[in-house]
């Protein structure tokens, strides 16, 4: 049946490659033979997309957006939540990725929340109608921190954060917001979680004002509200970053919290180190063991 399946997902896909395609000369790109083939075609067009900012396709060589997405299995016919999208850094590989053949929703708190969350909604639905032919498709939830929902339980292929959990870590809202995740996906679904990565051994309290983050807390996080954790990846390490900075995560770029102060020092050193992990909303869940 997964056969049939992925047989029947290429077949379409081929027969319907998504407008983002169209102007490319015809035999630039060799038809697809398998759903990891056109995911790959079509995770390097948008990649490229001219509607990506000079200043944030730089990014890519810290963030590895195709080898992120690709970890995290992602296909273009899925159902994918982004959490908290900023200012649209991933949306603006992620809803034209899925604009054809799936569906990309972007969960922001609610703009009410503060003075950020109103920035960012507004620098998210400027995006999304200043390019209409790649975000027309694309939509925007909001939730409330403090009691967050996603959307219908169990409608949701992937869920998505990149460098959030710090900010929930210091909250207050890290559990509520996990549990929210394993709610909105489907048995089977993924949860891909990219954060700063604090030095082994160190605790929450610690580090959390600085924000890295423990991995052991993060895979604490997710599988107390019932994933599994099914992989990890370095794709986002960096071995320059030795995690001890005057301000934190926000010394390095792309914030340069300290302006031109070591500024140079900071370049080099690249966007931090990060954890990139992958778990698993079980297809059913675990039936405890029988009393003798």
């Amino acid at each position: 049946m997964k056969t049939l399946l992925l047989t029947a997902f290429c077949t379409t896909a081929l027969l319907a490659l998504p407008a983002i395609a169209q102007d490319q000369p015809t035999d630039a790109l060799v038809p697809p033979t398998s759903a990891s083939d056109y995911t790959a075609t079509q995770l390097a067009q948008v990649i490229g997309g001219d509607w990506r900012p000079t200043d944030q396709r730089a990014r890519d060589t810290y963030r590895h957006p195709k080898e992120t997405l690709t970890f995290f299995e992602l296909r273009p016919d899925q159902t994918v939540i982004e959490i908290t999208p900023g200012g649209g850094w991933y949306a603006q590989i992620l809803a034209p990725l899925l604009r054809d053949n799936g569906h990309y929703i972007a969960a922001e708190k609610q703009p009410s929340a503060d003075s950020e969350a109103r920035d960012d909604d507004s620098a998210l639905r400027k995006l999304f109608l200043a390019h209409p032919a790649q975000f027309g498709k694309a939509a925007i939830v909001a939730f409330d921190p403090k009691a967050p929902v996603l959307g219908p339980a169990g409608s949701a292929d992937r869920v998505l954060t990149f460098r959030n959990v710090h900010n929930w870590a210091m909250d207050g809202t890290a559990p509520a917001m996990f549990k929210a995740f394993y709610t909105v996906l489907k048995p089977g679904g993924v949860l891909g979680v990219v954060d700063h990565r604090a030095d082994a051994g160190a605790t929450l309290d610690e580090v959390k004002r600085s924000g890295y983050l423990p991995v052991d807390y993060v895979i604490k996080l997710a599988t107390d509200a019932g994933f599994v954790l099914d992989g990890r990846s370095e794709i986002n390490a960096n071995p320059k970053d030795d995690h001890d900075h005057p301000e934190g995560v926000w010394t390095l770029p792309p914030t340069l919290a300290l302006g031109d102060k070591d500024k140079d020092k900071y370049l080099a050193i690249g966007e931090s180190d990060r954890m990139t992990l992958r778990f698993v909303k079980p297809e059913a869940p675990a039936h405890a063991a029988s009393s003798p």
